[in-house]
């Protein structure tokens, strides 16, 4: 919300100069975005709020104007009050009364519900450009000038955060109607696009055609033009989750939305339209018929809610003395009636431009923030209990990100909605989103892989070639539901560079690797087995295998090669080497014990024995199979199995290769004999004849 500051100070003395003003606002929770000083006037500047949703009171200059107010105790000076336009100057009739104008103007609210109050009024004007200082406001507050009545509109949107609509009435006719739209309605908004209602709608009828998006935007045939002579001035109060709805569903977004959207003050409307009708003769625009349509109820009753001043201490550590706190409250536009006879609470009439705060607490907020955040101490609360054990979970899923930040990766966070072409690959029928944002986050992402591949893109784009990424986070499947999975991506050299040589490109053994130490880390064991993959190149991809205590050989993830033309459809070089892994954590530890402690050993205090062992196996038999048997028949004095050659080549017979394996012996309590170390080595080699045909060269 952009506030030009000699504006603003129409409304309120403000003693200090503007960089004090910015930064005093900011620290009662109005951020700051730029200070963007006016051409030509040093002492002036435009201040751009981010103004938070739950505070649309402050979209207007007479929002920002009361905060300033309350912020330097200055008195507010209201551009309504100083016409002569207060609302007791408006007698609103019954409510859901239909009023006539002169000039036969008849409204009609069939829906009270969604418009709980609507205004019109009649004017007769003359069509022509703004004066120079309404064009320049508007102009520095980011709202392009149109006409002059149209302006006026603007311009009462921005001070009172009121929206305003002109309807031409030589196109509107006689009659307004504010209903539902009927199903199949076509209605061409100010935009010029033809846009199809549906029955839920709420819109801005005459006798027989709708005319405008209630709370959105005004229709096309009703424009203010240069031949406009006489229009309808409209001011009302739509209901919030109704124009949220509409706006979301004709994917049209307007400041008037905005502002709905969010509430606004029901009791601004009849003020508002007058404030337009004043402006409008005061730049000689117009002159305003006789009577005013009011239909509903003009001044809403105002909410109440009891503020114990004991409650206040006890939520914020500190005591707000009583007179401060009835200051604050009062100055913010609260009502307050002491409750009691000890000045201990009070019952606070809140005011309607103040729709967010609805309990305790919020008051409590509010004098918390006008007192100064900055008072509060800096203690904690004592602990009655102490804090709740972290889930493992939670536990497993920060040591697997330490692990792989150690690794050398970086961790990218992606959106969980992706498009359907990046889910396709991993899996064929991914979970569809009944109300996507766009068709880029049109499924859930059935893997995490997705998202770390296009960020590998994004970063390939920008000169980066050594790439290292991971992901930890959830994926969606029909079979397996919501589950939280880490998935890695790794592209160019295998290690930095070095002056003594060019690093060799990554590899699936390199990922490998990894993978074993985040197995380590979650301690489970795991294996490969080569299959296929649609995402993966064919012949340099493994599915990932956990055993479970049953034995059972669970499916946890994958590794590979990101095959060439997809790499090259999510914008890398096919030519590059992708290796990508995923490997699902809720599988392959189902029952992470966060206590487990490690088990320390003391250093060996007596020599080990190595024996070298080269075996002819089938070429596509696993080295983990290898190791498993080796393993199993080996006596507890095995204390490491290490591949260290693989060989293939014309002296062995087709479909075979060499494994060289290194087995180390030791015991704690003594040296192994040579007879001990030869038994052990015979056992193994006969496990490996049985169960894999293996043959010592």
């Amino acid at each position: 919300m952009k506030i030009l500051v000699s504006w603003l100070k129409e409304y309120v003395d403000v003693p200090v100069p503007i960089e004090q003003l910015a930064k005093d606002l900011t620290m009662r929770g109005f951020e700051v975005a730029s200070v963007e000083p006016v051409e030509g006037r040093a002492d002036d500047a435009v201040i751009d709020f981010e103004i938070t949703a739950n505070r649309p009171d402050c979209l207007s200059v007479m929002g920002m104007a009361r905060e300033a107010a309350v912020k330097y105790d200055r008195s507010l000076r209201s551009p309504v009050g100083a016409f002569g336009l207060g609302p007791s100057a408006v007698e609103p009739p019954a409510p859901g009364a239909r009023n006539p104008v002169p000039g036969a103007l008849r409204v009609t609210v069939e829906r009270p519900d969604l418009c709980p109050v609507y205004c019109a009024a009649v004017v007769d004007v003359t069509v022509g450009p703004s004066p120079a200082w309404l064009v320049e406001r508007l102009t520095l507050s980011g709202v392009r000038a149109i006409n002059n009545i149209v302006d006026v509109t603007n311009y009462v949107l921005l001070e009172l955060n009121q929206p305003l609509h002109a309807f031409d009435v030589d196109t509107l006719g006689s009659q307004i109607v504010v209903r539902t739209a009927t199903a199949g309605e076509a209605l061409t908004t100010l935009d010029g696009v033809s846009r199809t209602l549906a029955d839920d709608m709420l819109v801005i009828a005459d006798a027989t055609r709708a005319q405008a998006v209630a709370g959105v935007m005004g229709g096309g045939a009703t424009e203010i033009g240069a031949t406009t002579t006489t229009i309808v001035l409209e001011s009302a109060y739509f209901e919030p989750t109704q124009v949220r709805r509409t706006r979301r569903r004709l994917h049209l977004s307007t400041e008037a939305s905005y502002r709905f959207e969010r509430g606004i003050d029901p009791s601004m409307p009849v003020r508002a339209l007058q404030r337009a009708i004043e402006l409008i003769t005061q730049i000689g625009a117009g002159t305003a018929r006789p009577g005013t349509v009011v239909v509903g109820e003009a001044s809403p009753a105002l909410r109440t809610v009891r503020l114990r001043w004991a409650r206040i201490a006890r939520v914020l550590g500190m005591e707000v003395p009583v007179e401060e706190v009835a200051q604050i409250l009062t100055s913010l536009g609260f009502h307050l009636r002491p409750v009691g006879g000890d000045g201990g609470a009070w019952d606070v009439a809140v005011p309607g431009w103040r729709g967010d705060v609805t309990r305790e607490e919020d008051l409590i907020e509010e004098v918390a923030r006008c007192a100064g955040y900055d008072r509060l101490p800096v203690t904690f609360p004592a602990l009655a209990a102490p804090p709740a054990k972290t889930a493992p979970r939670l536990v497993r899923d920060a040591r697997v990100r330490d692990l792989l930040v150690g690794a050398g990766f970086a961790e990218a966070v992606t959106f969980t909605f992706i498009e359907q072409a990046a889910a396709t690959p991993f899996d064929d029928a991914p979970i569809a989103i009944a109300n996507p944002l766009s068709e880029l986050f049109a499924v859930l992402r059935p893997s995490v892989l997705p998202g770390v591949i296009d960020s590998l893109s994004h970063n390939r784009r920008r000169e980066q070639r050594d790439i290292r990424l991971f992901e930890l986070g959830t994926r969606f499947t029909t079979a397996h539901g919501e589950s939280r999975s880490v998935a890695l991506a790794w592209t160019g050299a295998a290690a930095a560079e070095h002056w003594s040589g060019s690093g060799r490109p990554v590899d699936v053994y390199d990922m490998l690797g990894v993978l074993q130490r985040v197995a380590e880390t979650v301690r489970v064991p795991l294996e490969t087995e080569a299959a296929d993959h649609p995402a993966l190149m064919p012949g340099r991809a493994a599915r990932l295998q956990v055993v479970d205590p049953s034995g059972t050989r669970v499916d946890v993830g994958w590794v590979g090669q990101l095959a060439p033309a997809l790499a090259e459809r999510r914008g890398l070089p096919g030519a590059d080497a992708v290796i990508v892994a995923e490997i699902d954590l809720d599988l392959a530890v189902p029952a992470y014990d966060p206590d487990h402690q490690a088990v320390m050993q003391p250093l060996p205090r007596h020599p080990s024995v190595v024996r070298d062992l080269s075996i002819v196996v089938a070429a596509d038999l696993p080295a983990a199979r290898v190791r498993g048997t080796i393993h199993a028949a080996a006596p507890s004095t095995l204390v490491a199995v290490r591949e260290f050659d693989r060989y293939q080549g014309p002296s062995l017979p087709a479909g075979t290769v060499s494994l060289s394996l290194r087995l180390t012996f030791r015991a704690a309590e003594r040296t192994l004999t040579d007879a001990e170390v030869q038994a052990a080595t015979d056992a193994i080699l006969a496990a490996l004849a049985a169960a894999h045909g293996a043959v010592l060269r």
